[in-house]
């Protein structure tokens, strides 16, 4: 493509993406360490606000390297992967620990901390994205070529929305307490979750379209 970098350049994509990684491992910490550790109200906001940064800042880079490597014409083997691996390590490891905070960290308000986010949820996300991994893995392990489906950029939206909401609201004491803010966070939680599945169905139904006959 004219005009496209050459050079150490043409790896900036997945060096964005190895980014990510590291971005994320610093907002599991924030999460697993920062949190809980807080003493008081304020400084549970000042963590809560450095984690939704750092979870905002790694979902940008996922957008800015997909960008960067369709422009520039630079999509490699090694991206593809590794940028779907670290976007599940992502997503999966955030709400995983949205629904774990209520047992180890308080809220702003006392008690337990509020996520609004439970296991269960982070079950079905995970169920989906086993269910669409192994459809993919057989089929293209047939030779039938099984592509992502643009539904998925719509789920992965609104998980990239629910996490920081969710992550919001549990550590400020006025959302906390306010049916607004509550309304809110449980209308994008629950959207996110209807997402996911409805997301799954095209994957199934172009799995039994291509299948070859008598596959298994």
């Amino acid at each position: 493509m004219p005009g496209s970098p050459t050079g150490w350049w043409r790896q900036l994509p997945n060096i964005l993406t190895l980014l990510r990684l590291a971005i994320t491992a610093v907002f599991f910490v924030v999460l697993g360490w920062g949190l809980p550790a807080a003493h008081d109200a304020d400084s549970l906001a000042r963590w809560g606000n450095a984690a939704v940064a750092l979870f905002i800042v790694a979902a940008l880079t996922d957008i800015l390297d997909g960008w960067l490597a369709r422009r520039w014409n630079a999509v490699t083997a090694f991206g593809r992967v590794m940028d779907a691996c670290v976007d599940k390590v992502m997503v999966l490891g955030a709400f995983t620990y949205l629904a774990a905070l209520p047992s180890f960290a308080a809220g702003p308000l006392g008690g337990p901390m509020d996520t609004g986010w439970t296991a269960w949820m982070t079950v079905v996300l995970l169920a989906r994205e086993l269910l669409v991994t192994s459809l993919r893995g057989w089929l293209e392990g047939l030779g039938v070529p099984f592509p992502a489906d643009p539904v998925g950029k719509v789920k992965m939206l609104l998980q990239s929305v629910a996490a920081p909401v969710c992550l919001f609201v549990a550590v400020h004491a006025g959302p906390a307490e306010s049916e607004g803010w509550i309304l809110a966070r449980d209308g994008i939680a629950w959207a996110t979750v209807v997402a996911t599945v409805i997301s799954a169905i095209p994957y199934v139904v172009r799995a039994v379209r291509v299948a070859p006959p008598g596959a298994s």
